[in-house]
């Protein structure tokens, strides 16, 4: 079968001819229908060195896949060969303390799992090829009727990442409260609309591109908003002076950590999902009084069930552009250059 897969570290992808995989004892064969090019695969191919995480080159890229089950290995039951399927990223353990109530993007445990601290596309074969092999069924989700591969597959991290961190703060986004969503690109645009889907928060977006702003609109965002020095304050001015109850960080630079930290209120969250590598001076005095700052990592598998119903429904619709695999370095040079408008997903 053809495969885009990454040779080494600081190095383009390249197309390759490769062995269909064969599902061992409890293990599934998934044929692609929809595989999502991710902001991170860039990180690979252009920023990660040999130790920078624990498992290296050469694999198949594709780490958002959804398709249709090709090929069950023994053991494996509640699945059916046919059956249309999204894949959970994170492969963990499967027996720690986290990964026994579905958190697998948190193992405890990460020198059992498959590849320590990642899974397909990330270490292991993903899913930029005609198939993909997961290394066991508990990581594949039946689709909810309603829902294809293709639209599914992107909301395996990029719908599945802002939902869990705006899901551990839904107790701070009542009515009358306001959330902040910095970066309206492939995961902020969709944060957008979970925000509206699943809370009754008022939602201000940010970004420093004018396509990007009018992509938040198209999801609801209530306030948009062109990146400057005046920004924070602007925010402030919108809320009667408070700040944000919520604010969400989908890029992680120094300017926009900086950003979150002079636009939250008091009490507020901060939470970092973008990973453009800043960093946030904090003291006593620097940040609002019991603002909560965290990071989050992609998010748990009982959320992605949660968010493929929310796909199913029609109220999260990522904004996506199709590719073949023959085109999927187009689709990434896009995404490097900010030409990209949503999220792109490869067909094989």
């Amino acid at each position: 079968m053809r495969a885009l897969r990454l040779p080494g570290w600081k190095t383009q992808p390249e197309l390759v001819d490769v062995d269909e995989p064969t599902p061992g004892p409890g293990q599934v064969v998934v044929k692609i229908g929809g595989a999502g090019a991710c902001h991170s695969d860039l990180h690979l191919m252009h920023d990660f060195d040999a130790g920078a995480v624990p498992w290296n080159p050469p694999f198949i890229l594709g780490h958002e896949n959804a398709g249709w089950v090709h090929a069950l290995g023994a053991g494996v039951t509640g699945l059916e060969v046919g059956q249309p399927v999204a894949v959970y990223g994170p492969w963990g353990c499967g027996v720690c303390a986290r990964c026994r109530v579905g958190a697998e993007n948190y193992c405890e445990n990460p020198a059992a799992a498959p590849v320590p601290g990642g899974g397909g596309g990330l270490g292991l074969d993903g899913g930029m090829a005609e198939y993909e092999l997961v290394p066991a069924a508990r990581f594949v989700v039946p689709l909810p009727d309603g829902l294809d591969p293709v639209r599914a597959a992107p909301l395996t991290d990029a719908g599945l990442t802002p939902y869990h961190a705006i899901r551990r703060s839904w107790s701070k986004l009542p009515p009358g409260s306001t959330a902040v969503v910095i970066g309206v690109g492939g995961l902020g645009h969709i944060a957008v609309q979970i925000l509206k889907a699943t809370t009754a928060t008022r939602v201000i977006a940010v970004d420093t591109r004018a396509e990007a702003l009018r992509l938040a609109e198209e999801g609801g965002a209530d306030l948009t908003l062109r990146s400057g020095a005046d920004t924070a304050e602007e925010i402030r001015a919108a809320t009667g002076g408070r700040g944000a109850d919520v604010v969400l960080d989908f890029v992680g630079a120094e300017a926009t950590m900086r950003l979150g930290a002079a636009a939250a209120r008091t009490l507020g969250d901060l939470t970092i999902v973008g990973i453009a590598g800043g960093t946030l001076p904090v003291n006593f005095f620097s940040v609002p009084y019991e603002l909560s700052i965290q990071t989050t990592y992609w998010g748990s598998r009982p959320e992605l069930i949660e968010v493929l119903e929310l796909g199913a429904r029609g109220l999260v619709r990522p904004k996506t552009t199709t590719y073949g695999l023959d085109d999927a370095l187009r689709a990434y040079a896009q995404m490097q250059d900010g030409t990209l408008e949503g999220r792109a997903v490869i067909v094989p």
